[in-house]
């Protein structure tokens, strides 16, 4: 079955930096569009980045843009998203999502930066 599992969340401070991994299984991971989304506490879910199949097309959210990198490798079927500069407001839970023919979502992991 299709499985996205989501690691390298935590704790760290303003300013700095941390990497998330989502690792994917159960489908042919190089054949798809991959994303980030987040979700803070009383918000909606919103795009942070997305990648398409072969990495020659990415696009980020104004919030991020110059300090986050998504990146993919499809011979380790696994995504990226690289987070430096990071400030409080980017505190939130992490969702790994695959745009098969429905989107499918990881389970999240939780991105806590103190000020």
């Amino acid at each position: 079955q299709v499985q996205l599992v989501e690691s390298g969340g935590g704790l760290v401070q303003a300013g700095g930096s941390l990497k998330l991994s989502c690792t994917a299984s159960g489908f042919t991971f190089s054949w798809w569009r991959m994303s980030w989304y987040r979700q803070a506490p009383g918000k909606e879910r919103e795009l942070v980045a997305d990648i398409n199949s072969n990495s020659d097309r990415t696009n980020y959210a104004d919030s991020v843009r110059g300090r986050f990198t998504i990146s993919r490798d499809n011979t380790k079927n696994t995504l990226y998203l690289q987070m430096n500069k990071l400030h409080p407001e980017d505190t939130a839970v992490y969702y790994c999502c695959a745009h098969l023919r429905e989107p499918f979502w990881g389970q999240g992991i939780q991105v806590t930066v103190s000020s």
